[in-house]
């Protein structure tokens, strides 16, 4: 399978999930990336149309505590770094949006660190 046909695959699949997903300030849309050294997780109002906090592998304070941006053990660092986060904002709960990535690997670890820290969704 070519590289480009594997991304618009991912791109068709994203469309199709957020037709349904939508974030608000009251309970935002939690939308994850990943490329293969590292992994992105925001916080995202579509109301308002702006981005409320957002953590990665790259945020210094998550940085330091991993070897590797690109394995589980990172996701779930960056998991539990973007729910306290989002519980000191006052954000409990959140819609998850994997973005067109299969659940499993690092998005289900990083959604499982998640919720163990106290997102709900």
């Amino acid at each position: 399978m070519e590289r480009q046909e594997k991304v618009e695959r991912r791109l068709r699949r994203h469309r199709r999930i957020r037709k349904k997903i939508f974030g608000t300030s009251v309970r935002p849309r939690l939308c994850v990336y990943k490329s293969l050294k590292h992994i992105y997780a925001q916080l995202i109002d579509d109301e308002s149309q702006r981005v409320i906090t957002g953590v990665s592998t790259l945020t210094p304070g998550v940085r330091e505590n991993i070897k590797n941006g690109g394995n589980k053990e990172a996701a779930k660092v960056v998991g539990k770094a973007l729910a306290e986060k989002a519980l000191a904002l006052g954000i409990k709960e959140v819609v998850f949006d994997r973005n067109g990535f299969k659940y499993h690997g690092r998005i289900k670890a990083l959604a499982d660190s998640a919720r163990e820290a106290g997102l709900i969704f």
